[in-house]
């Protein structure tokens, strides 16, 4: 185990830099980490010095694997309330991040799931590699695709958005790109040269001139292999319940829908009921901020749901694989079951005057 600080914070010429250094534990986020972040974010947003942020992650496995998950059942069995402290200040720094005044530049490369998306996904400028392993995972463990997902998945073309949240699908640089959740593939070889140019921009430099910077470093990723998919995923998830999905999928004769309706089997139901209500709410919502005091709410009332805790245990301590879910099917899960999960949050993290 390292002795060095699990977030390092730099300065390179007119560029502030912020690298994840957990690389032992893919740079999973704790509260820390979040803590130590937000006060640089703080730092060199209000520094004249400074044009612009990056963030990157340590080591050669990817910029961030999420929150620190298994903190977070730890203290929702205990009951301390240390796991909604992180979400709150997470889900506090994930606003920060989408209204950042300065250039926000992400490299997105390796792993980049749950958290790891949200502190790079609601950047300005959002990099990825071609070793890129983006996901939303977070029905796999009993959870919901959360960290602002609930407002950047909607906005997908047609229902791409909501086959990722669903399934938990891992993609590559071209289709994190069709997703909108990033916006250039940059060669990893080259992100040391792209740092540099980028340290050499005046400290007055905008969004657009980052933009440009940037732009002389990307290259084509290749075709996105969820495109010529889209038709059939407009078509299956455009279901407003999960139950109209998988009928829909099963409807279908295409080798992918199959696969995809074995996905889903594989995800907690609960929590698939419970994303997809985020997802299409999401949808309807004008700000990011509304949708992370929905979310805020749901991750509250997570810590009380079985299935959350047997996904974690499955996926985390004790590494089976092999979560029992109850219920164990999707029709068993109530309507009155999800209702719950989307009762506000006395104390949301953002509240109305932040929006």
């Amino acid at each position: 185990m390292s002795n060095e600080p699990q977030l390092l914070v730099d300065r390179d010429g007119a560029l502030g830099v912020i690298s994840l250094n957990r690389p032992e534990a893919l740079n999973s986020l704790n509260r820390a980490m979040v803590g130590a972040m937000q006060g640089a974010l703080d730092r060199f947003e209000a520094d004249p010095a400074i044009a612009a942020v990056l963030v990157k992650g340590a080591g050669e496995r990817g910029l961030c694997a999420g929150g620190d998950i298994r903190m977070v059942h730890k203290s929702g069995r205990a009951g301390d309330g240390q796991g909604l402290a992180f979400w709150r200040e997470e889900y506090r720094m994930n606003v920060h991040i989408a209204r950042y005044s300065k250039p926000y530049i992400a490299f997105m490369d390796g792993i980049v799931m749950g958290g790891g998306v949200g502190i790079s996904a609601h950047g300005s400028h959002r990099i990825v590699t071609e070793r890129l392993k983006l996901a939303m995972p977070e029905t796999g463990i009993g959870f919901f695709p959360d960290v602002g997902a609930s407002f950047l998945l909607p906005r997908s073309p047609g229902e791409l958005g909501t086959y990722l949240g669903l399934t938990g699908e891992i993609i590559g640089a071209a289709d994190a790109i069709l997703a909108g959740l990033a916006d250039v593939c940059v060669p990893v070889a080259q992100l040391p040269a792209l740092q540099d140019a980028l340290a050499t921009l005046s400290p007055a430099a905008d969004a657009e001139l980052v933009g440009d910077v940037v732009a002389a470093f990307a290259t084509d990723p290749g075709p996105a292999p969820l495109e010529s998919h889209l038709p059939l995923i407009d078509r299956c998830f455009a279901g407003d319940t999960v139950e109209e999905i998988v009928e829909a999928l099963n409807g279908e004769t295409d080798v992918f829908a199959g696969r995809t309706v074995e996905r889903l089997w594989q995800r907690s139901p609960t929590a698939l009921k419970i994303t997809l209500r985020m997802l299409r709410l999401g949808r309807q919502s004008q700000t990011l901020e509304e949708c992370i005091d929905r979310e805020f709410a749901g991750s509250a009332a997570i810590l009380t749901l079985d299935d959350f805790y047997e996904g974690v245990r499955a996926a985390v301590i004790d590494k089976d694989r092999n979560p029992t879910w109850r219920p164990g099917r999707i029709e068993d899960v109530t309507a009155a079951e999800i209702i719950r999960f989307f009762k506000p949050h006395p104390d949301p993290p953002i509240g109305a005057a932040g929006r």
